[in-house]
């Protein structure tokens, strides 16, 4: 883990903080509801890219400032984008999802208010979304005129089914969070003003896990596309990887000695 303060840096629009193995990262403008303009996408990008390679960083919670996850796109900021300007929008977001969903490393949203539009799409990349009681979700992306992006076309339905993502995605349905815990777009739930707290909480857990573990199953899930055979083909392949490990041969040392496992990564 590289060395940081306990404390978000001020100013920054993607604040970072460490707690013991697990890394925050808070969308932070609070002043427009953390909609994610250029800078705030090119930054999580960074952010994400550089937690999923810090071997000390063991799980990442993802969450937004002043009680609210985030807003969306700002849309403000996209009056006049030609194509090209369009695509350079799209790549740092199209880069963040594909780390989030492939990366060894867990990452937990911790969603309070609302998370709507490309907010949504970066909470439900995420392996675990615990939702404050009162936070909803809305990926309204038709009352202005465009598609989802952020990957929610694949992420949304794999959560809650094709039918249920067709009610947000085409006809514009809000979510609360009681009925998001129901349909599974939110893993759990927490009182409000909370979320961060139940986040950090199940990123301790995960954190316990061995990470060579936890990144072998997180690869095989993301293959959704492959077939039977090819899937269990690449399952054989991690197994065997993992079979020579370290973490292996300590977590049966210490199954057998009834202790807590010490990973190590390696």
């Amino acid at each position: 883990m590289d060395d940081r303060d306990s404390e978000p840096a001020r100013g920054a629009v993607v604040a970072t903080a460490d707690h013991g193995a697990t890394r925050v990262l808070t969308l932070n403008r609070p002043e427009a509801r953390n909609a994610i303009d250029i800078p705030m996408r090119e930054r999580l990008a960074d952010e994400v890219r550089r937690a999923a390679d810090d071997p000390g960083v063991r799980a990442v919670v993802l969450t937004g400032a002043a009680g609210t996850f985030s807003a969306g796109g700002d849309v403000r900021s996209m009056a006049g984008a030609g194509p090209d300007a369009v695509r350079a929008r799209l790549d740092p977001v199209h880069e963040t999802v594909r780390l989030i969903a492939t990366c060894g490393t867990p990452f937990i949203a911790a969603v309070e208010g609302a998370a709507a539009g490309l907010g949504v799409s970066l909470a439900a990349a995420c392996d675990h979304v615990v939702a404050a009681e009162d936070a909803r979700f809305v990926a309204a992306f038709g009352k202005v005129g465009l598609v989802a992006d952020g990957g929610l076309l694949w992420t949304l339905p794999q959560r809650v089914g094709m039918g249920r993502a067709k009610q947000m995605l085409v006809f514009g349905q809000t979510v609360p969070a009681p009925r998001a815990y129901e349909i599974g777009l939110a893993d759990s739930l927490a009182p409000p003003g909370a979320a961060v707290d139940a986040a950090l909480q199940r990123a301790a857990e995960a954190a316990a896990l061995a990470p060579l573990s936890v990144a072998a199953a997180k690869r095989l899930l993301a293959r959704t596309d492959q077939s039977l055979d090819r899937l269990l083909d690449a399952e054989r392949e991690e197994q065997t990887a993992l079979f020579a490990s370290a973490d292996f041969t300590e977590g049966r040392a210490a199954f057998a000695e009834r202790r807590p496992p010490r990973f190590e990564g390696r």
